[in-house]
């Protein structure tokens, strides 16, 4: 954990947050400022700050973000969603604790990607 992530005291439950769902690696919430009818941040519970700093042996992490995207649109039944990641502060990323967005209910490309 570290100690001034706010994704990290999000998944310590040191600060409130409506989580969707988790597993054993991955906490799923409701984006307070969503850019979609339905908005989650799926992040994995380690912190690692992006793509760029994940390491080999994570790979099985990322696996369950994905899992628990893959768990929450069938248990949903979404039909379709979008999952990104923002990379680095060029790529968007404001809060440096890897996060994927889970976008579903609009298209997101109709009016042009804005996240």
């Amino acid at each position: 954990m570290e100690s001034s992530c706010i994704f990290c005291k999000i998944i310590a439950k040191e600060i409130p947050s409506t989580i969707i769902k988790e597993n054993q690696s991955a906490l799923a919430i409701r984006d307070i400022h969503p850019k979609a009818p339905t908005h989650y941040l799926i992040m994995p519970k380690m912190h690692i700050q992006s793509i760029f700093h994940m390491q080999d042996d994570h790979q099985m992490l990322v696996g369950q973000v994905i899992s628990l995207a893959r768990d929450i649109a069938i248990e949903t039944e979404i039909a379709g969603f979008n999952l990104i990641a923002n990379n680095g502060v060029s790529a968007g990323q404001s809060v440096m604790h890897m996060h994927f967005h889970f976008l579903a209910g609009a298209n997101i490309y109709e009016h042009g990607l804005q996240l």
